[in-house]
């Protein structure tokens, strides 16, 4: 495996524990990450060390003060591609492309409408109806791990 362009922004995360299990996946799967703040706990490395573990001094952060910062940095030189149980179209249906940027929204609520209207792709990860969603970290990681997956062909 080798280090992918596919970036992974997180917005606005408030469990540190869900944050630093993201940070590994993307420090295992050579993806970067892209940190919205602010985060709903002090960010700090000591608050991460317990989950990202050694592997935070593996992975590549840029951290953002506000999501307009990072819209302004990316709007039109990436795909962005919201994880979002409010979209009908699902992964299994999405053809992505090899630089798209994965955003998951914060654990507790998700993301803001503007944020949802500024994002051109919305998918979903389809499960059972009378299941309410998964894990942001589950859910980042049956993201990215399909995005290679189709990218990797």
């Amino acid at each position: 495996m080798f280090k992918q362009d596919i970036r992974l922004a997180i917005y606005e995360p408030d469990i540190p524990q869900n944050l630093g299990a993201m940070i590994r996946l993307c420090a295992c799967f050579g993806v970067d990450i892209d940190l919205i703040e602010p985060c709903g706990f002090p960010f700090s490395l000591k608050a991460l060390k317990r989950t990202a573990m050694d592997y935070i001094d593996l992975a590549k952060i840029d951290c953002h003060d506000d999501f307009d910062s990072f819209i302004k940095k990316y709007q039109y030189k990436r795909r962005l591609i919201l994880l979002t149980v409010k979209s009908p179209e699902t992964i299994w249906d999405f053809k992505f492309k090899s630089n798209d940027i994965l955003i998951v929204g914060s654990e507790s609520k998700g993301v803001p409408n503007y944020v949802r209207d500024s994002v051109p792709f919305n998918i979903r990860i389809p499960i059972l109806s009378h299941t309410r969603c998964l894990n942001v970290t589950t859910a980042a990681s049956i993201a990215v791990s399909e995005a290679i997956r189709q990218n990797n062909k």
